[in-house]
């Protein structure tokens, strides 16, 4: 069984920053990329940003240059570090990761349980 717990979130002024983590525990060969996704109320899950296994990072445009994925491959988590947030980053963030269970086996899609972000003007 498989987990990906986040940490981090919380309510942060205009301006302000925050560092979610989310940690993958559980039967793991390896993972091929983590991401980070949100939703908004009335607004469908959209892409955040997104790593895979051998560093590279795609960012959603609204988010460039203010966030910063990164990896620890040993810990089999990811950061996602958000710096000059703005209210409508205001959502919940979910992990999500494609972990291969065993060597010979396809990548399955893991979430996180999300974690609320709430930037205040």
């Amino acid at each position: 069984q498989v987990q990906l717990v986040e940490s981090g979130g919380g309510l942060v002024q205009a301006g302000g920053s925050l560092r979610l983590s989310c940690a993958a525990s559980g039967t793991i060969f390896s993972i091929t990329a983590m991401g980070w996704y949100r939703q908004a109320p009335g607004k469908q899950r959209e892409l955040v940003a997104r790593i895979i296994s051998g560093g590279s990072t795609n960012y959603a445009d609204s988010v460039k240059g203010r966030f910063t994925i990164s990896r620890d491959n040993a810990k089999n988590t990811v950061y996602l570090q958000m710096n000059s947030l703005k209210p409508e980053d205001t959502a919940v963030y979910y992990c999500n990761a494609d972990i291969k269970l065993q060597w010979y086996s396809e990548d399955f899609d893991y979430w996180g349980q999300g974690t609320q972000v709430t930037v205040s003007s």
